[in-house]
């Protein structure tokens, strides 16, 4: 029988296998399904729209869409 090793260990190693065999980006892709995040969504988004209006995010939606538009002339 194997003898426990520390959870740092394992996760070190853990880490090294999946990055040989899958790459680093899909090994930061597969770690992400398992992040749980940080902070208040619902706050830091009632803050950052506290002033805007539904026309002015509409506005921005338009303007983004024409620039996106032009640039694919």
């Amino acid at each position: 029988m194997e003898a426990t090793r520390p959870l740092t260990e394992i996760t070190q190693e853990a880490l090294r296998l999946l990055y040989r065999e899958l790459g680093l980006v899909n090994t930061i892709r597969f770690l992400n399904q398992f992040t749980t995040g940080f902070g208040n969504y619902t706050e830091e988004r009632r803050a950052l729209m506290e002033h805007e209006t539904l026309e002015t995010l509409l506005a921005q939606v338009y303007q983004y869409q024409a620039q996106k538009a032009g640039d694919r002339s």
